[in-house]
């Protein structure tokens, strides 16, 4: 797996790690039982302390998404692919009706909407942004 940080995300590095092996968790880009990087391993990858990693390895590990092995390092949790799907699943909601939100009260239409929805969703399925466009 391969970790992308952006400094000017506004999210701190430490949620974005988090919310990266989860989503990879969720996808099954990271399957049960899968080792991941160790945390020096990872602080060099990335170029980040070392107890920014740490931190989100114990946030994953109190979400029972890793869990240590004993001699071997950390595991994605043989019980973390439903809870991470559910997990993506309400942080695409929350940010779908922040925008549903924000259309409707600049005065866009239901059926307009939903059309704008179906054509941001072909775009990004053929390798296009939905921003471009």
């Amino acid at each position: 797996m391969i970790f992308r940080i952006d400094a000017d995300d506004g999210l701190a590095i430490y949620d974005q790690i988090v919310r990266q092996v989860k989503y990879a968790v969720a996808s099954g880009t990271l399957a049960p039982g899968e080792w991941i990087p160790s945390v020096r391993e990872l602080a060099r990858q990335l170029t980040v302390n070392p107890n920014t990693i740490q931190r989100a390895y114990q946030q994953l590990q109190a979400d029972g998404v890793l869990e240590p092995v004993r001699g071997r390092g950390l595991a994605v949790c043989r019980t973390a692919v439903r809870a991470c799907v559910a997990e993506r699943q309400a942080l695409v909601l929350e940010r779908l009706e922040q925008v549903v939100a924000e259309a409707v009260q600049g005065g866009v239409a239901p059926d307009d909407l939903r059309t704008l929805f179906e054509r941001s969703v072909r775009k990004v399925m053929r390798g296009g942004t939905a921003e471009a466009g």
